[in-house]
């Protein structure tokens, strides 16, 4: 029973506050003070201030809890967010009374138990209306960024007392790892890298891999008219892809605590070398902890990457289980292309994988970099 009533009693408190202000203060002590004039006198003009300033103070709560009341928010945020980067959210506020307006509105964004203030003021909400306010957020850690909900408060009509309510508008954001510049050399090794090997499957690239008949939806830039006219049937030209298109990247996710922040630096190693890799035109796959992608290009491709490296975590050295995904897979070994590792800690992770990595990024080479920056 006891604790029933606690858990109300917070669930109350933390949906609706009043905090007095200073000129709120001053009013009740006055009030105060004409309370004991008119006990003490008996006098009927002291009566009437007081019934006065008592009214004052209801007619305060009660015009401010109409304000605060059936009020909707929406908050909008993009799927992917950037390290120290500001970006620009927008909260939405609607009024949803049919006749009552809302005055003087104070908006603070809640995370746990801690209010923050940016600024959002609305001075004036017609009923049925909304009001945009857009705000800038920069996310200081990489992961999953919560958002919970939006205090609105308001200390009209007289400013005597801040009357806060709570609407709970759970949310998250992906935070992606800082994108940094990379080292020239670095790219050039990366690119220099099977420059005259080719798989030995179709895809994209200049050698003749197959001949084969023509169906419906081919280009028909790939049709060989040699084969053609030898075979009278439409015959088209399938090439071999190209090894030096393909860069798998590999991120080891074993580190001890000492390491945190040169595991941080590896993230963000990998995260810079998918995003100019992809933005050159690669097939990039990412091979992290126990979780690998498939092969892909482009923006979406990308933004998938990122995410995965933003969730990403650190295992312990004394944690069992695998630290890279794949090493049994022997296609997953012969279809790497270009190989590229990243250690931020000692050599076990290239131990777990099964082939030879073209690239190897182990700790001192993460030091450097973190210290050129």
């Amino acid at each position: 029973m006891v604790n029933g009533v606690r858990r109300w009693f917070l669930r109350v408190t933390h949906r609706r506050t009043t905090r007095v202000t200073s000129e709120g203060t001053r009013f009740l002590f006055f009030t105060l003070a004409v309370s004991v004039a008119a006990i003490n006198t008996g006098n009927n003009l002291f009566y009437l201030l007081l019934a006065m300033m008592l009214s004052v103070v209801m007619m305060s709560g009660i015009v401010a809890e109409l304000c605060l009341r059936r009020l909707e928010f929406r908050r909008h945020l993009p799927d992917l967010i950037y390290l120290n980067e500001p970006i620009t959210a927008t909260l939405v506020v609607t009024n949803r009374k049919s006749r009552m307006p809302s005055f003087s509105l104070r908006l603070w964004d809640v995370a746990g138990e801690q209010e923050i203030d940016r600024g959002l003021t609305v001075r004036q909400l017609m009923p049925g209306a909304s009001h945009l306010l857009p705000y800038p957020i920069v996310a200081t850690k990489r992961g999953r960024l919560p958002l919970g909900g939006v205090r609105v408060g308001t200390s009209f009509p007289f400013g005597l007392f801040l009357k806060k309510a709570y609407y709970p508008l759970e949310a998250s954001v992906v935070v992606s790892p800082a994108i940094q510049p990379l080292d020239a050399s670095l790219l050039a090794n990366v690119i220099g890298l099977g420059q005259e090997r080719s798989l030995q499957r179709k895809g994209h690239g200049n050698d003749l891999y197959n001949l084969r008949q023509y169906h419906s939806g081919d280009d028909s830039r790939n049709i060989h008219w040699l084969s053609t006219a030898r075979t009278s049937k439409l015959m088209v030209r399938e090439t071999e892809a190209e090894d030096q298109r393909r860069v798998t990247l590999m991120l080891s996710t074993i580190a001890p605590h000492s390491h945190d922040a040169l595991f941080e630096e590896a993230v963000s190693m990998a995260a810079s070398l998918a995003w100019d890799l992809v933005a050159r035109g690669y097939q990039v796959r990412l091979v992290v902890g126990p979780t690998a992608s498939t092969f892909g290009q482009g923006e979406a491709h990308l933004l998938d990457l990122l995410k995965t490296l933003a969730l990403c975590e650190r295992i312990v050295p004394e944690s069992k289980g695998p630290v890279m995904s794949g090493e049994a897979d022997d296609s997953l070994v012969r279809e790497t292309g270009t190989a590229i590792a990243i250690l931020p800690w000692g050599r076990e992770g290239l131990l777990s994988w099964g082939g030879h990595p073209n690239v190897v990024i182990d700790e001192p080479a993460l030091r450097a970099r973190a210290h050129a920056i």
